[in-house]
């Protein structure tokens, strides 16, 4: 079986399994499932599902590939945790919640977050080093929460809701009107994934290869990052900050159907989507009626992933002094 064939192959799968996982997810939950609950509860809970845990992969796929670190997250690298500030200062502002204006808001703060994040990790040789992406991810984090809790204490906006919802995400209120707000921000940033594919597998090759390629390294880096963050923002607007989807889905993508981004990129988005889906139907069902965070779910399945991860990336590079 040829590389191309195997990503095909693959790309059926995953859209079939999702398929199939979407339509058990909306028969699965309360004993009483009338048509009202399935059209109005379970259904944009599914398609928010969808959009956000494919965004949350497409992210982490654009993110790797961009950085050329393995480690790179929107979770831990500061993205998820700028655009839900960003989120919830939009919403205080405007003393009413509008799903558009969160979106906005995430968008912007979460552009903010990846450039002050970069900004720290770059040394004065202009190199940017693995851990120090993480390093300054995690203090960028950290100081984002931290004033995202002061702003929604402080905040009378009914929009802000609360700490919990914002830090370890709920898809418990999703609407039919959130799914219409993000579903833009992640076709924007698929289209220009979609552009930069190739670009990224020559950039993999190294800066210098990519020049001698004649491929605008800067103008490739703007682009892909860019479409990271309209993935992840809109998103973290509407659910809150769910972590490690980025960072698990991309890696077994691509231990399935190879490094390529054309097909790399589609294929972590199917399957950030699917991830998300059962985490979620987990997360709703587990302990019902009482529904557990779903940003702990994903954190049960993450965590040991990244520590894994971690300990291959410093062995690989020989150690961090």
């Amino acid at each position: 079986m040829t590389g191309q064939t195997r990503t095909i192959v693959a790309l059926v799968a995953l859209v079939l399994v999702l398929v199939a996982a979407a339509a058990a997810a909306l028969l699965v939950g309360a004993a009483e499932t009338t048509s009202a609950i399935i059209t109005e509860i379970r259904a944009p809970r599914i398609a928010l599902t969808l959009i956000v845990g494919a965004g949350l992969g497409l992210s982490g796929a654009l993110l790797q590939g961009t950085l050329r670190n393995p480690l790179a997250d929107p979770g831990i690298i500061g993205v998820s945790a700028s655009a839900a500030l960003g989120a919830v200062v939009a919403v205080a502002l405007g003393a009413a919640y509008s799903s558009w204006l969160a979106a906005i808001g995430a968008t912007v703060a979460g552009i903010a977050g990846m450039a002050l994040v970069l900004w720290i990790a770059r040394s004065a040789s202009g190199r940017t080093e693995v851990v120090t992406v993480v390093l300054g991810g995690v203090a960028v984090t950290a100081f984002m929460a931290a004033v995202l809790s002061i702003v929604i204490t402080v905040s009378e906006a009914a929009g802000a809701r609360s700490v919990t919802f914002w830090t370890t995400g709920s898809l418990a209120l999703a609407t039919w009107p959130g799914v219409w707000s993000t579903l833009p921000f992640l076709i924007l940033a698929t289209i220009l994934a979609i552009v930069v594919a190739r670009d990224l597998d020559v950039l993999a090759l190294g800066d210098r290869a990519a020049w001698a390629a004649g491929i605008d390294v800067e103008r490739t880096r703007v682009f892909a990052l860019g479409a990271a963050v309209l993935a992840v923002s809109a998103g973290v607007a509407v659910v809150g900050v769910i972590a490690f989807v980025g960072l698990v889905v991309p890696h077994a993508v691509r231990m399935l159907i190879g490094p390529r981004h054309g097909g790399l990129l589609i294929g972590s988005a199917l399957a950030g989507a699917l991830l998300l889906l059962v985490s979620d139907t987990i997360a709703r069902t587990a302990a019902s009626p009482v529904e557990v965070p779903l940003g702990v779910i994903t954190a049960v399945i993450g965590a040991p992933v990244f520590i894994l991860l971690l300990r291959r990336t410093r062995a690989a590079q020989g150690g961090w002094a």
